[in-house]
Order: structure tokens, then C-alpha cells, then sequence
């Protein structure tokens, strides 16, 4: 829900009552992971997307019918080739949907109003919601902040609140999504409730090296993509803002320096593109040497040996080495900075997502991944009767002008 977060958040300003659809866990293939959500308030505006399309109809409908009972539901949708008809998702999969009415005296409107202030202001915070449960404990929710201290509540016993704030707080230092099993006292005893805990975090970083061209195109896909993008070159006639306007940063400074006292974390991609190895050699000593996401580095073939070469005699390992990708990029058979781009990206989306890189035409793999790889919980396939069906089982789970050295 905290995607829709800086239009969420108007509605709430503006007084308005709607009703929020949210993904809450999915088994085999499926479109969208935990946390997706749709929204459609009183008037019958709707926004967001929980399918691709599948069953957004259903789910529109469903809506309305909260925002009318004013109660909080989960729904199952599946798909049967007995009945072909029935609203479902043709990919095979299921979706289970927490639909939560908010009206303007509704318990959790208080918190999903803070929690949605605090996501359209890129504030880290956890939202927890009652996924399973209890009918006057579905939906509710609570807001949890980075220091632990917490907003509204879950209702139900008063351990509740303090071990789901505990849970939650957990996720959000990791920046994931996910479910919690609590018992309804508060313990940690599987079979009462089940939460969903959306976090809502910083951007990832990207940081670009080398103010070349091919950045130029790398720092656009980047913010497709949705990264915080720096771009860091030495040379502070290439790194301008007036040559990557797109970039949330533009550093000058040498590589290795400025890696070396710049923050990152486990979501972290650092792309070289510099293929110059007074620059590449001490960076990417520094860079393999780091819990980042990806470390990717641009260069012909003989680039690519030379400084693998130069990274041994420095004293990087196989192990550290074996992190690098080099050459940067899929084999598209790019040619332009765009091209290239696009090629880089769909690397970094393949090594985040456990994809192969390879068609999909006569490939067997899985289109959708586990969600457990997207830091979600997908839990395993279920079946179940196809189209929409309440369901009471388990739910599964600024320009920086630093001078170079």
C-alpha cells in the first residue's frame, strides 16, 4: 500500500474515505508480491494495481462493498480450467487480498494517516496489519518507527501491540516486506494472527563511476528503476550537472575516496564505467570488499583480464573477484549509451531477482519468482476453489563539489 503512498496521502488530507485492496501473500505464479495494492475511495476513483489486470475488476467491486459495510475482509483469488469463467488469475497462481475500508472514523485510519505522511516523505517506517485474525481485529494497524516506538494499535490483549512493534521494527532495518505469525497474547506462538508488515524505506543507492556517456543513459534507467542515483568522476570538467541533470548527485572526487566515506548497504549497486585503471583498480578493491547488492565494472574482454590481473596483484581474492560483474551488462548486442543502459539494467534486475537472463520463448523457468527472493513471503502454492472466496486459513508469508585528490 505505502507504493501509492504520496496520493494515499492526499485523500487523507482531503478528508476523503476509501477503500485499500492489499496483497498480502501469493503462492505460485503471480503478478504482484506483497504489498501491492489498489485503492478506490467513495466516488469511485481508483488507483494502483494488485494483477496486471486479472482480477482488478473483482477487486474494484470488493471495495466498494467495504467501503459500504464499513468491514474489513481477506479474499482469495485463484484460477481452475474447470471453470474457465470465474474471475482468477490466468497465470495459475493465487492471491490472497486484505481489503480494509477507511472511513473517517475508522480505528486504523489513524495509523495508515501517519504511515502514509511519513512514506510521502521518504521517512522509514513500518506499517503492521492484521492480515488474519479475529473480524474486529482484521485490518487494524499500527505504525512503527526505526527507534521502536510505535502509533495507534491492533487492539486485542495488551502484549499484542509491543511484540508486533518489535516484529515490524526487524523487517523495516532490513527494508523488507513481509509476514509475522503471532498468537493473539502477544507471543510468539504461530496460529493466531498473521500480520502484514509493509516497510517503507530510503531509495536504494546507485553510484555511478566515470561521467561518461554511457552514464549519461545509465543514471535515466537508474531512476526508472527507482535508485537514488550519484554520479562520481575525478574530473570535474566531465562531472557537471549541466551533463547529468537526471542525477541526484553529481560528486567530484576520486572513486575509491569517495566510496570509502560514503554510506551504503546491502542494497547498494556501484556501476564503473570508467575502464581506466588508475580508477577501477582502487575502486573495485574497495567495492568487492563490501556487503553491496552488485558491483559491476565496464571493459572489452582483454579490460576485463587486464584488471582482474591488476585487482590479484593487489591482493583481492577469488572469492571477492567472483562478485564482479565484468563485463557490465546482458548480452543485448547493445551499441548506443541507451542500449547499453538497458543492458545494465537488466542485469542488476537479474542478479536482485534470481533471474537467469535468458528468454523466456521455450524457457521453462519460472516467470514469477518466490517472493521470499523479492525479501517478501510467498509461502508454497495452495489450492483452493477459483475466482474470489473469503479464505480463514494461513496466510503465508542536491551536486556535491568535493575537490579530487
Amino acid at each position: 500500500m505505502l507504493d501509492l503512498a504520496e496520493e494515499l496521502h492526499r485523500w487523507t488530507e482531503e478528508g476523503r474515505e476509501f477503500a485499500v485492496a492489499t496483497v498480502v501473500a501469493v503462492g505460485g505464479s503471480a503478478p504482484r508480491g506483497p504489498g501491492a495494492a489498489l485503492a478506490v475511495d467513495s466516488a469511485g476513483t481508483v488507483i494502483g494495481s494488485v494483477s496486471g489486470g486479472c482480477v482488478e475488476g473483482a477487486v474494484y467491486d470488493l471495495c466498494l462493498q467495504a467501503l459500504q459495510t464499513g468491514e474489513s475482509v481477506v479474499e482469495r483469488f485463484g484460477y481452475s480450467d474447470d471453470d474457465a469463467f470465474a474471475v482468477g488469475l490466468t497465470c495459475g497462481g493465487t492471491i490472497d487480498m486484505l481489503i480494509t475500508p477507511v472511513g473517517g472514523q475508522a480505528p486504523v485510519r489513524t495509523a495508515l494517516a501517519s504511515a502514509l505522511s511519513a512514506a510521502a516523505r521518504s521517512e522509514p517506517a513500518a506499517l503492521a496489519r492484521v492480515a488474519r485474525g479475529p473480524a474486529d481485529l482484521l485490518g487494524r494497524a499500527l505504525l512503527v518507527r526505526p527507534d521502536g516506538t510505535y502509533e495507534a494499535g491492533l487492539g486485542g490483549h495488551p502484549d499484542l501491540d509491543r511484540t508486533a512493534a518489535a516484529e515490524a521494527r526487524a523487517l523495516l532495518e532490513s527494508g523488507r516486506t513481509g509476514t509475522v505469525d503471532l498468537s493473539a497474547d502477544g507471543t510468539h506462538c504461530p496460529g493466531g494472527l498473521t500480520l502484514l508488515v509493509e516497510s517503507n524505506v530510503p531509495p536504494p543507492r546507485m553510484i555511478v563511476f566515470g561521467a561518461i556517456d554511457f552514464a549519461a543513459a545509465l543514471v535515466r534507467a537508474g531512476k526508472f528503476l527507482g535508485y537514488h542515483v550519484t554520479v562520481c568522476d575525478a574530473r570535474p570538467v566531465f562531472a557537471t550537472r549541466t551533463r547529468f541533470p537526471d542525477a541526484d548527485e553529481v560528486v567530484v572526487d576520486w572513486p575509491h575516496r569517495y566510496l570509502r566515506n560514503t554510506a551504503t548497504d546491502a542494497r547498494t549497486v556501484l556501476c564503473v564505467l570508467t575502464h581506466d585503471a588508475k580508477f577501477d583498480v582502487p575502486l573495485l578493491k574497495a567495492a568487492l570488499r563490501l556487503p553491496v547488492a552488485f558491483v559491476g565494472a565496464m571493459g572489452s574482454r582483454r579490460t576485463h583480464e587486464d584488471r582482474n590481473r591488476r585487482l590479484r596483484a593487489e591482493g583481492v581474492t577469488e572469492g571477492e573477484l567472483a562478485r564482479l560483474h565484468s563485463p557490465i551488462g546482458l548480452d543485448l548486442g547493445a551499441r548506443t549509451p541507451e542500449e547499453t543502459a538497458l543492458s545494465i539494467a537488466a542485469e542488476i534486475v537479474a542478479a536482485g531477482r534470481g533471474g537467469t537472463g535468458m528468454p523466456l520463448t521455450g524457457s521453462r523457468t519460472p516467470i514469477h519468482r518466490d517472493a521470499r527472493a523479492r525479501g517478501g513471503d510467498a509461502g508454497r502454492p495452495r489450492r483452493g476453489r477459483p475466482g474470489a472466496s473469503r479464505t480463514d486459513g494461513r496466510v503465508a508469508a542536491g551536486t556535491s563539489t568535493t575537490p579530487p585528490a
